[in-house]
This record gives C-alpha cells, sequence and structure tokens, in this order.
C-alpha cells in the first residue's frame, strides 16, 4: 500500500521542505496549513494542500478520518521564544493544544499511523559546559513559555504512546537553516549580502553576539532525519538531531562574507545583542545515528551557499 503523510505546519519552513522531500520519494502528502490560501502552494505530484487549524478539535478529526494517513510529521507550532514571552497564552494553545487535538484524532484510527513530532533543544534550558553535547537523557529544564511547551508535547506523544500504542517518535532538533529560513542568524547574514549584490543596502553587516557557538544543521539533512525517524526510529523514543560540530558565530559570518566575495564593514548593534546568550547550543545524535544510520551530510559552506544563492533570486 502506498504510503500517505500528512505534514502539519506545512507552509512553514521545515513543513514545506518535508513536504517536496516526501513527495521526491513518491508518497502521497496532504499539506496541512493554516493560514495560507492553497492557491499560494507550488503544484506538485501526489501533494494535496488542505486548511486545518488545530486549535479546531473537530477540523482535525475529519481530516484524518478524510485521509487516513499512514504517516504524521507534525511540525505546526508557534516556534519563536520571544513570542512565546510576548503571548503565552497563544503558544500553548498553538503547541499544546493543537498537538493534543493530533493525537486524540490519531488514538480515533483504526489503523494508527506513525507520528512523529517536532520538539526542541530548548527543552533542555542551559545545559551546563561539562554536559556538553547534551544527551537525551539530560533532565529538560526549559527557560520559556515555547521550551515549556515542547517539553509537554514530548511528553503527551510518550504518554499516548505507553497508554494507547500510538506510534510516537520525538525529535528534538537543534539550530536548523537553510534556503527559505528567516529569523535566525545565518539568514540574515545572506539577506543582508544579497541586498549589498543588488544595491540595496550600503556595504556595512549589522550583527549581534558574534561570540555564542552554534551547530547549523541543513534543512535537506533535518527533513532526510525525520524521515528516517519515521522508518527506523524507536517507538516511545526522543532522538536528538543536530550538526555534527559547532561554529562560532564570527566563523559563520565570515563563511558567508567569504561565499559572497564582498567587501564589507562589521557594525556590533546594540538592539541585536542579547546578553543571556548561551554560550554554546549542541547536541550529542550518537543515539539516532545508532538506530536509524542518519549522519549530516551537508557542510555549512554548502548550506550558506544555497542560502545566499536562495535570497539572490528572491526578491
Amino acid at each position: 500500500m502506498k504510503k500517505t503523510a500528512l505534514v502539519t505546519g506545512a507552509e512553514g519552513f521545515i513543513g514545506s521542505h518535508m513536504v517536496r522531500f516526501l513527495a521526491a520519494e513518491g508518497w502521497n502528502v496532504i499539506g496541512g496549513h493554516r493560514l495560507h490560501s492553497a492557491n499560494s502552494f507550488p503544484k506538485l505530484r501526489n501533494v494535496k494542500f488542505v486548511q486545518c487549524d488545530l486549535a479546531d478539535g473537530q477540523r482535525v478529526e475529519r481530516l484524518f478520518q478524510e485521509y487516513q494517513p499512514t504517516h504524521v510529521f507534525h511540525l505546526a507550532a508557534q516556534s519563536l521564544p520571544t513570542v512565546s514571552w510576548a503571548d503565552p497564552v497563544g503558544t500553548f494553545e498553538s503547541n499544546i493544544m493543537g498537538s493534543l487535538h493530533v493525537f486524540e484524532a490519531i488514538r480515533h484510527q483504526k489503523r494508527r499511523p506513525v507520528v512523529v513530532s517536532a520538539c526542541s533543544s530548548a527543552e533542555y534550558g542551559n545545559v551546563d559546559a561539562s554536559a556538553i553535547p547534551v544527551k537525551e537523557e539530560h533532565p529538560l529544564r526549559p527557560l520559556h513559555p515555547y521550551g515549556i511547551s515542547k517539553v509537554c508535547l514530548d511528553l503527551l506523544a510518550r504518554e499516548y504512546f505507553l497508554d494507547y500504542q500510538v506510534p510516537a517518535v520525538n525529535i528534538r532538533l537543534f539550530n536548523t537553516t537553510g534556503p527559505g529560513k528567516t529569523n535566525d542568524a545565518p539568514s540574515d547574514f545572506v539577506r543582508q549580502l544579497s541586498r549589498i549584490k543588488k544595491g540595496r543596502q550600503k556595504p556595512v553587516i549589522d550583527v549581534g553576539n558574534l561570540k555564542p557557538r552554534r551547530a547549523f544543521l541543513d534543512v535537506k539533512d533535518t527533513v532526510r532525519g525525520f524521515y528516517l525517524a519515521a522508518m527506523k526510529g524507536h517507538r516511545g523514543e526522543a532522538y536528538n538531531l543536530c550538526a555534527a560540530r559547532t561554529y562560532e558565530m564570527n566563523e559563520v559570518l565570515q563563511f558567508a562574507i567569504d561565499i559572497s566575495g564582498l567587501k564589507v564593514e562589521i557594525r556590533p548593534v546594540a538592539s541585536l545583542m542579547r546578553p543571556s546568550d548561551e554560550k554554546i547550543i549542541f547536541g550529542s545524535t550518537k543515539k539516532i545515528q545508532k538506530h536509524t544510520g542518519w549522519k549530516p551530510t551537508l557542510s555549512l559552506r554548502q548550506t550558506l551557499a544555497s542560502m545566499l544563492e536562495y535570497w539572490d533570486r528572491t526578491a
């Protein structure tokens, strides 16, 4: 029987890449989205985009009854920690209640689909240097409502696995970036460089704190990790998904400048500084490599080059 995947959050950064990946693998794909018109999505073979606000439990139930997916990639979320401080209620309604509606709909299916949920490294909170790279067994001590909401999703999925035998796998996703990404440092760097190339910005790049170390995973490696988790991941388990090494943010910026071939001035801007930035965010991926064979394949330079190419051709 042909596999049918429901991708929640299909209009999002990772969701849109997940839809394309599964379509290329020959799956039937249902792209669940909340905001956009279906006409705004690309026309892809074996892909149907369907409007569904996860806050509407009855609508979610009908969606599952109509399409009966064999797999669910649950990516829909309010994903910004800063927004979660400004609107914790909206974040919880989206990330917790929306997820609960998904799992309730799955529980009522005669044939329960495999569900891979996008959890987050934010669940760990501040991690002592002695525990880096952080492992899945590390205590979960989130620092903001977004992180708390992802801990709730993590525990919710595990509970539905234990109590209702829902075949659930959780991915604790670390920093991921790539073409189409916004609201992270690499995308900010390359977008400014693209604007400079087009003459829309002076040859000056505004930056925040360049000292923290981050491991940026290419989105292509990310969606392949979700796919392998669905195919080979152990049900009821949580897996870190992270790049293989960290870079200081200054190194990331210099890579991007080198790739662009531009000469620019780097200007620190106080409003972009985050004094509470963790010095390093890095997760161990030994568990997912052991269980599924996944490992990252793309270098940071390759990722930045693809991002710059994307913004160069985007108005």
